[in-house]
């Protein structure tokens, strides 16, 4: 099973007992990936004030039921937007809050995932998060 990722904005980054780092250093993106994807987070939030969140990993079958769990763990699920990524699996869900879902309907959520597929299958996972960041982000617009 992949190392699994989840990544919020402003969320503290734990250490373990031991002090070492948190498991996602060891997850299927670099450094300079963390903080493009980070970054790409930061400006989503700011821009719109909803709540963006990356999840990569394993899913439960069935895969959806499975985001909407991740999803309804952040801080604020209705302002919230989950990116679910399983490379292994190859799945991707885009799970949208009560409010978020308003600003991002299901057709743009679709286009956005449309869009981050192509660039997974180019083997550029952190871009294609990276991407869809940014589409669902413009689509939302300001908040």
């Amino acid at each position: 099973m992949e190392p699994e990722a989840q990544v919020t904005v402003g969320e503290a980054r734990p250490t373990t007992g031991t002090g070492t780092p948190p498991d996602v250093l060891d997850g299927p993106f670099s450094t300079r990936q963390l903080l493009r994807i980070d970054e790409a987070l930061r400006l989503a939030d700011q821009g719109t004030g909803l709540v963006f969140s990356v999840y990569v990993g394993g899913l439960d079958e069935p895969i959806r039921e499975h985001a909407e769990r991740l999803h309804r763990q952040l801080a604020d699920p209705d302002r919230s937007v989950l990116i679910a990524v399983s490379p292994n699996q190859r799945q991707l869900e885009i799970v949208t809050g009560k409010y978020a879902r308003k600003r991002i309907p299901d057709t743009y959520a679709k286009l956005a995932a449309l869009s981050m597929v192509a660039s997974f299958g180019g083997g550029d996972l952190a871009g294609g998060v990276i991407q869809g960041l940014d589409q669902l982000a413009s689509h939302a617009g300001k908040g």
